[in-house]
């Protein structure tokens, strides 16, 4: 079954600076993104879900602008073809409003379904900045 590339954007009244470690840190993620998240002494991200593990790298960042993580394989397939996700904060550099862009790359491909899962993660990150 191959992996599907869903992408999604929201405006997030906060400045990168303050936004960007609870995208890029595990104690940031932890209270937002995942029921728990931990990273151990090789920088392997635990992320749990409904007392499942999935363990990811930090497969790249720039500081205060994006970061990527890519699960580790599960299956055979999954070597050739990781999942990940990626967090992009952009700026309008005409209004000077922030955005958040998802790149959730995966095996869910119902567009509606991710589209409203992450509408429900983002309300939680916003509730918790306080940036609607």
């Amino acid at each position: 079954m191959g992996k599907f590339k869903f992408t999604t954007e929201f405006e997030i009244n906060a400045s990168q600076k303050m936004l960007f470690p609870y995208l890029s840190s595990a104690s940031g993620l932890a209270q937002w993104f995942a029921d728990d998240v931990n990273i151990d002494e090789d920088k392997v991200f635990s992320f749990i879900w409904d007392d499942e593990e999935h363990k990811a790298i930090k497969a790249g960042q720039k500081l205060n602008q994006w970061v990527r993580f890519e699960f580790l394989p599960e299956m055979e397939e999954d070597k050739e073809d990781p999942s990940y996700i990626e967090l992009k904060l952009d700026v309008n550099d005409l209004t000077q409003t922030l955005f958040l862009q998802i790149t959730d790359y995966s095996d869910l491909d119902d567009a509606e379904e991710q589209q409203e899962l992450w509408e429900n993660l983002v309300l939680t990150l916003k509730e918790l900045i306080g940036g609607r």
